[in-house]
């Protein structure tokens, strides 16, 4: 009886051990949408459709789509089959492949921040000026609907593009 006790508790405790070691390894991968959530963003700002994305001890990040699309917020955003940055609490720094619509124009996103969370929104730089949402419109992810790349207006000052006139300034 204290044989079969006994193996009855080695064989509980190697169970729960190895529940443990299997929760624990889970935990070390979260998803790209639990990664913005830790460091105070939301997880809205990348679509569903993730398919892998890897984020290093220095927060940077590479997040991988099946296609490059665009999902409708208060703008239009696109999204690079592969966008990249640098993740810190609050921020996404040296952004690429994201583009915001604004008056029929696409514009690159350098930067997105949240100052103070209570205040509701949410910041995209562009460049030469910022264009602030509802934190709201980005709670959840979005569908992401496949598009070819969009032609993105060049924002730095003195830069002249093919078939531009002077850069736009302000506008959004």
């Amino acid at each position: 009886m204290i044989l079969e006790h006994s193996i009855f508790l080695l064989t509980l405790f190697v169970f729960s051990l190895s529940i443990h070691f299997w929760g624990s390894s889970c935990r070390e991968s979260p998803t790209i949408y639990e990664a913005l959530k830790s460091n105070g963003l939301p997880m809205g700002l990348f679509p569903k459709g993730v398919t892998n994305f890897s984020l290093d001890d220095s927060g940077r990040f590479q997040v991988y789509l099946d296609h490059a699309c665009n999902a409708k917020f208060e703008d239009e955003l696109h999204y690079d089959q592969i966008v990249s940055g640098n993740l810190t609490y609050g921020q996404i720094v040296e952004l690429s492949g994201i583009s915001v619509q604004d008056l029929f124009l696409w514009f690159s996103v350098k930067s997105i921040w949240v100052d103070i969370p209570s205040s509701g929104l949410i910041y995209f730089d562009v460049g030469v000026v910022s264009k602030q949402f509802s934190l709201s419109s980005f709670e959840t992810p979005r569908d992401c609907l496949a598009s070819s790349v969009p032609k993105i207006l060049s924002r730095k000052l003195g830069h002249h593009e093919p078939n531009h006139q002077e850069p736009l300034r302000g506008v959004l």
